[in-house]
């Protein structure tokens, strides 16, 4: 047995909250955006997504069962043919709700439901992102410690042992003893001054 709504439904009683959302998600496919509450826009959203994601499927099976919740053909046709292949490379989210101001008559929140018509571009990995992140954060460092010529020549003994270690750390070693380098040549020509 499927666990009940929790909390109030919309409309009153179950079959009253079916109808009333199968004559939204109509509506949404038919027009491409409607204007509705607040919250039954948020409870149309998954309703709406789970009958796109059985129309990018395709096959009579979904298309049947499509029709068990949206009556007209025609609508149905147009989810098929004309929405879902607009769909076909996007990976959920196929809806926004953008919330408006308060209905006049009885201040109730207001939003508007539509389909989301942009072409979908994939993000790049987000792996990738705190990889590059890494090897900023020593550089940033390096030049902010500024210590006395004892300090520098400890820092630069492991340096010396990593170039032996592996080529890609070489290049990385150079760069960090050319740091060096140039943070002795200013400390001196800061105590000539």
């Amino acid at each position: 047995m499927p666990k009940p709504k929790k909390g109030p439904r919309l409309g009153g009683s179950p079959a009253h909250q079916r109808l009333i959302l199968a004559n939204l998600a109509t509506a949404l496919f038919e027009h491409g955006r409607i204007t509705t509450t607040e919250s039954r826009a948020r409870t149309l959203r998954p309703y709406a997504e789970k009958l796109i994601t059985k129309a990018k499927k395709g096959d009579l099976h979904n298309r049947r069962e499509v029709l068990k919740t949206i009556r007209d053909k025609g609508v149905v046709h147009v989810l098929f043919t004309e929405i879902a292949p607009t769909m076909s490379e996007r990976p959920g989210g196929y809806t926004r709700i953008t919330k408006l101001g308060p209905r006049k008559g009885d201040n109730a929140p207001m939003a508007v439901i539509e389909l989301v018509t942009e072409a979908y571009t994939p993000s790049a990995p987000r792996t990738a992102a705190p990889a590059a992140a890494a090897p900023a954060t020593p550089a940033e460092e390096a030049p902010a410690e500024e210590t006395t010529s004892d300090e520098t020549a400890t820092d630069e003994a492991p340096v010396e042992m990593t170039d032996e270690a592996s080529p890609e750390g070489s290049v990385v070693a150079e760069e960090q003893a050319a740091e060096a380098d140039s943070d002795e040549g200013d400390s001196k020509d800061e105590t000539k001054a």
